[in-house]
């Protein structure tokens, strides 16, 4: 077995990346504290050609060498916004036809491997200690969950976001 070469794997530039037609599939992150989740997500988020992402209240914002450490150049290619308050975020989103869906363990959430989306839809993932906040809860449309078996009851934001994305647009094709 032999591993391809960068030449091989046929990557897009920044450009046909930015031309590209993407995934109607947004992230929200909710006040996300370390710089290198966020470029983690950004990463994960080009890989799979995602719309976009909005970053909310003190989630750290590029350009920053942390982010970049990360991001490896994701900043670059996956188009984001800045929103103070998720709240604002969510209801932009939603006027914009998304249906908004929280990350998080709640009354009634729908686990990951049972969810069915047609259409745009965003993803809200929160604070690595606290989760979603209350107020962005209330606005959305409901909730999923990643099922879990062991002793621990929640990931980290950025392998979260990895899984969420995958299961998101694993059906899709564009």
């Amino acid at each position: 077995m032999r591993k391809l070469s960068m030449d091989e794997l046929g990557r897009k530039s920044v450009n046909e990346f930015r031309q590209a037609e993407k995934m109607p599939v947004v992230v929200v992150l909710d006040n996300i504290r370390s710089m290198h989740n966020v470029g983690s997500v950004f990463r994960t988020a080009d890989a799979f050609l995602i719309q976009g992402m909005c970053l909310c209240g003190y989630t750290p914002l590029p350009p920053h060498r942390d982010i970049h450490k990360t991001a490896l150049g994701a900043t670059e290619t996956v188009a984001w916004r800045h929103f103070a308050v998720t709240s604002d975020a969510i209801r932009s989103l939603k006027e914009e036809g998304y249906t908004v869906l929280a990350v998080e363990q709640t009354e009634g959430s729908m686990r990951l491997n049972e969810l069915s989306t047609a259409g745009p839809v965003a993803v809200v993932f929160g604070n690595e200690v606290n989760g979603v906040d209350a107020a962005a809860l209330a606005l959305c449309d409901g909730s999923v969950e990643i099922p879990q078996w062991g002793m621990k009851h929640s990931l980290n934001v950025s392998i979260a976001a990895g899984i969420v994305l995958w299961e998101l647009i694993r059906g899709r094709v564009i």
